[in-house]
C-alpha cells in the first residue's frame, strides 16, 4: 500500500499541486457547495465523461479557496488504473488509515471518490464514514449509474444524502468554453456537434467520432454487458441505435419490437424492456412519459426518449433522416432537466404538448418547433397551448431570427435564450 500512495500525489492538492481542472462549471459548483457543512453526502451522477470527474476536482479547489487546508482534502479516482488496487471497501479503509498516518490532517477530512460503484461494497465505507462521530469527514462520490443509491442502499443511507445530476455542457457553458457569443448561429453549431467536455480539445471530427464511439462501447461493455450478463450484445447495441435515431419520437416498447420482427430479428417484449431499462440506467438516453394535462397524472404506452448528448446522433448516426426540429427538441428537454424539472410529454384528447415540466409549485407548458415559418405553423404550434384550460406559464420555442409577440398569453422564447426563462 506505501508504493501505491505515493502515486496519490499527482490526483491531490497536496504540496502545491493542482490537477486539471478543465472549464469551470459554477452554475454546478456553487450548487454542490451550497451543500457543505453537514453530513450530507453528495452524490453526483450522470453518464460517462459528462464532466463529474473534473467536478468533483472543481468543488475541491473550491474549498481550498474558502480556506480549507490542500492536506485535508482525499480525492481517489476509480477511473484511474493508477486505483486499481483499491477493489473493495478494506483496501479503500486502507487507504485512509495511511493517508491520516501520512499527512496527519487536523479537523474534518473531505473525501472525493469518483466512479465508487467500481469498488466492491463501497456502501458500507461511505455510511460508516459518513456517520463516524468520534473524527469528522465529508463525502463527495460520483457514480455513472442510476441503480447506485437503489433499494437496500437507499434504505441504508435514507434521508442522508443529496444527488446531484450531471450533464453534458449547457449551451451557456458550451459559448463559455468556445468564446463564441450567445447567438442563433452558435446554438446551431452547439447543436450540431456535442457537449461532453473532452469534445473541446480533439482536434477534427474523426477523433471526436471515435471518442464517442469508445464511449458507447465503454458504457454498453462494461456497464451493462458485463455487469448482467447480456446474452445479446449486438441487440443491446441495436436498441440504443433505434432510440438515438429515434429520439423526440412517441414509441412504445411494441414499435421496437416489430421493427426488430420486421428485420428478422427473434427478442421478446421483456428482454427489450430490461435493455433499454439498462441503458436509461446508465444516462446514455433519458425517458419521458406521457402526462394527462386534464387528469394530472401519468399516461402508460408511449413515450420518448431523449440522447444524453447529441454527439452520438450527429458522430455516429447522421445518415438517418433525423430534422433540425427533433434535434431542438432534444435540447430544449435537457435544459429543462438541467434547470430542475421533472419533465412529460403533454397529452390533452387529440392534442400533444411537447413538455410539462414541473418543479416545485412551478409548472411550464412548452411547445418546441424549428421555425414559425408560416402562418399554419404558427396556428398549430399555439392550439395545443391555447386550448390548455389553466393560466400556468406557456412557451413556444423556435429558432426563429425574429422574437415573436405575446399571443394569447403565450410567449415565444428563441432557443438560445430559452435558459434565461426558466431558472
Amino acid at each position: 500500500m506505501e508504493e501505491y500512495f505515493a502515486l496519490m500525489q499527482r490526483y491531490n492538492f497536496w504540496n502545491g499541486n493542482v490537477p486539471e481542472l478543465g472549464f469551470i462549471r459554477h452554475s454546478y459548483t456553487d450548487k454542490i457547495t451550497n451543500y457543505t457543512g453537514n453530513k450530507l453526502i453528495k452524490v453526483l451522477v450522470g453518464q460517462r465523461r459528462a464532466g463529474k470527474s473534473y467536478l468533483l476536482r472543481q468543488v475541491a479547489h473550491k474549498l481550498i479557496e474558502r480556506g480549507i487546508p490542500p492536506r485535508n482534502i482525499f480525492y481517489i479516482n476509480k477511473e484511474f488504473t493508477d486505483f486499481d488496487f483499491i477493489r473493495d471497501y478494506h483496501d479503500l479503509e486502507m487507504l485512509m488509515k495511511l493517508y491520516r498516518e501520512k499527512l496527519q490532517p487536523t479537523g474534518k477530512v473531505w473525501l472525493f471518490i469518483d466512479e465508487v460503484q467500481n469498488i466492491s461494497g463501497w456502501e458500507h465505507f461511505v455510511n460508516s464514514y459518513s456517520q463516524d462521530f468520534t473524527e469528522s469527514y465529508e463525502l463527495f462520490i460520483s457514480g455513472s449509474n442510476s441503480k447506485m443509491l437503489s433499494g437496500e442502499l437507499a434504505t441504508l443511507l435514507s434521508g442522508r444524502y443529496v444527488t446531484f445530476d450531471i450533464f453534458p455542457f449547457s449551451f451557456s457553458e458550451y459559448s463559455g468554453i468556445t468564446g463564441k457569443e450567445e447567438s442563433r448561429q452558435s446554438y446551431v453549431d452547439y447543436m450540431e456537434s456535442g457537449a461532453l467536455p473532452e469534445l473541446f480539445v480533439l482536434p477534427n471530427n474523426e477523433t471526436k467520432r471515435n471518442y464517442i464511439a469508445a464511449i458507447k462501447d465503454t458504457v454498453l461493455l462494461r456497464d451493462i454487458i458485463q455487469r448482467y450478463n447480456i446474452k445479446d450484445p449486438k441487440l443491446l447495441e441495436d436498441i440504443f441505435i433505434y432510440l438515438v435515431n429515434n429520439a423526440s419520437n412517441l414509441i412504445s416498447i411494441t414499435n421496437i419490437l416489430n421493427f426488430f420482427k420486421s428485420k428478422n430479428r427473434k427478442t421478446t417484449y421483456d428482454t427489450v424492456s430490461n435493455y433499454i431499462g439498462y441503458i436509461e440506467d446508465t444516462f446514455l438516453i433519458h425517458k419521458a412519459e406521457r402526462y394527462d394535462i386534464r387528469g394530472k397524472d401519468t399516461i402508460s404506452g408511449n413515450c420518448k426518449y431523449y440522447i444524453n448528448d447529441l454527439s452520438f446522433k450527429n458522430y455516429l448516426y447522421p445518415g438517418f433522416a433525423y430534422g433540425t426540429g427533433y434535434k431542438l427538441e432534444n435540447l430544449v428537454y435537457l435544459q429543462l432537466c438541467r434547470a430542475g424539472y421533472t419533465v412529460y410529454v403533454g397529452a390533452m384528447r387529440d392534442k400533444e404538448v411537447d413538455f410539462v415540466a414541473i418543479k416545485g409549485d412551478r409548472t411550464i407548458y412548452l411547445q418546441s418547433t424549428y421555425l414559425l415559418s408560416d402562418e399554419q405553423t404558427i396556428r398549430r404550434e399555439y392550439a395545443s397551448l391555447e386550448a390548455i384550460p389553466d393560466n400556468y406559464e406557456k412557451y413556444v420555442v423556435s429558432l426563429d431570427d425574429i422574437s415573436f409577440p405575446l399571443n394569447q398569453g403565450i410567449k415565444h422564447i428563441q432557443a438560445w435564450k430559452l435558459a434565461n426563462e426558466i431558472y
